[in-house]
């Protein structure tokens, strides 16, 4: 007692992970409770590959159980990334249409209009996949097909996710493009390049970008394509998932999209961060005496439907954790099957030395993102039709100079 209290104690490890163990020890052996609960709140990264995951995980657990364990991701704090299941479970409208019978591809979008910043030390260590994508964006995916829990009770709810992530098909080398932002100089401003940081070797082949397409084979999921991409020094800061449903099938107003049925398709979007937003994309008919159709928005803007402000990810997480809540805190076996399902792939860019292709500060990344898009029939959401058409028109230019270099080499 202190004070005539029951003291509990909460420890938050955002330190080096090289460090975790002994700081867990320590606390563990001269600072634990002795009559309320003793808490730890570990940062990620947790581990490089699954080896070194379970290593750190069988570590802590010589000084703690896993109950005591709260692996924090601070996307799940997220306001909009916890309203998706509520969007799902309690909207009738969406349920039935959340399959592949409905849904052609889903994309889960991050990107940041800024480089390292002198971080590049840490970074060059783990790359943009193990980042960004291992965790934040595979969470996402995670809550995002699950099937329905039993309960809001947090066991029922990642017993769901861990299901998702085990019936995820391996990831291959062949459905991951990487890349590493260069220089570019813009408005007067030169932007430097990734190796260009102090902190970064000059021959870091480390990705800053990385697109890839993965598929969960279940029977609500099977087919379909769940596309990732995540980098830095892009064009602008932001993260989001959009849900591309299928085309309308004999349907009557095809003629008034010519052939572009990508822009007759239902997309719901789900604006994560900047200026958090749930807009769904609909077919209607612009007034007049004509038959032109339009795309709109259904839109909920949060700024303009909510006046209170939208807490912190991390103020919703550590209260969680004050309170023993571990709905959004990540369990060890989860934390398993994440990696299982990157490391081969990771291993395989390393031991292989995979050169990512270069893009320039500002850009919207590689041009290999939107090939591996195409490969499976889709187009990444994010981009409007004049830049669409930018793209055709580099693909064709990239077409014929690889023509022109294997007629140079027959001659």
């Amino acid at each position: 007692m202190q004070g005539g209290r029951v003291s509990n104690r909460l420890f938050y490890l955002s330190i080096p992970p090289n460090i975790f163990v002994e700081a867990v020890k320590c606390a563990s052996s001269s600072a634990s409770s002795g009559n309320g609960w003793t808490r730890v709140i570990v940062e990620k990264p947790f581990g490089r590959d699954s080896g070194s995951s379970a290593v750190l995980t069988k570590s802590l657990k010589q000084y703690l159980t896993e109950d005591q364990i709260f692996r924090i991701d601070h996307y799940l704090g997220k306001e909009l990334v916890e309203n998706l299941s509520v969007l799902r479970f309690a909207n009738l409208i969406f349920e039935p249409l959340w399959t592949r019978q409905y849904i052609r591809n889903v994309q889960i979008i991050f990107s940041e209009d800024f480089g390292t910043e002198g971080r590049g030390g840490y970074f060059d260590n783990y790359g943009i996949i193990r980042d960004i994508m291992q965790n934040h964006l595979l969470q996402i995916l995670a809550l995002f097909a699950m099937e329905t829990p039993v309960s809001l009770d947090a066991e029922d709810i990642r017993n769901e996710k861990v299901k998702v992530l085990r019936s995820m098909r391996p990831l291959r080398l062949e459905d991951v493009v990487i890349g590493q932002y260069k220089s570019h100089s813009k408005g007067g401003v030169t932007y430097p390049s990734y190796t260009d940081d102090k902190t970064v070797p000059k021959d870091s082949l480390t990705p800053t970008f990385a697109a890839a397409a993965l598929f969960i084979d279940n029977a609500r999921w099977d087919g379909v394509p769940f596309l990732m991409k995540a980098g830095k020094a892009l064009h602008n800061k932001g993260a989001e998932i959009r849900v591309q449903f299928r085309h309308v099938p004999g349907n009557l107003y095809n003629r008034n999209f010519g052939t572009d049925l990508d822009r007759a398709t239902n997309e719901l979007v789900i604006r994560v961060q900047p200026d958090e937003a749930i807009f769904l994309k609909i077919n209607n008919k612009v007034p007049g005496l004509g038959m032109r159709l339009d795309r709109s928005n259904l839109n909920l803007h949060y700024a303009a439907r909510y006046s209170k402000e939208i807490p912190d990810a991390y103020e919703r997480l550590l209260l969680d954790a004050i309170e023993g809540e571990r709905r959004l805190f990540i369990r060890s076996d989860e934390l398993d099957a994440a990696w299982a399902l990157f490391t081969p792939v990771l291993k395989e860019l390393e031991e292989k030395k995979i050169i990512p292709e270069s893009y320039p500060y500002g850009s919207r990344g590689p041009v290999g993102a939107h090939y591996l898009a195409a490969r499976y029939n889709v187009r990444w959401g994010d981009l409007d039709i004049e830049q669409v058409a930018e793209l055709a028109l580099l693909f064709v230019w990239k077409s014929n100079v690889i023509k022109r270099w294997i007629l140079a080499v027959k001659s």
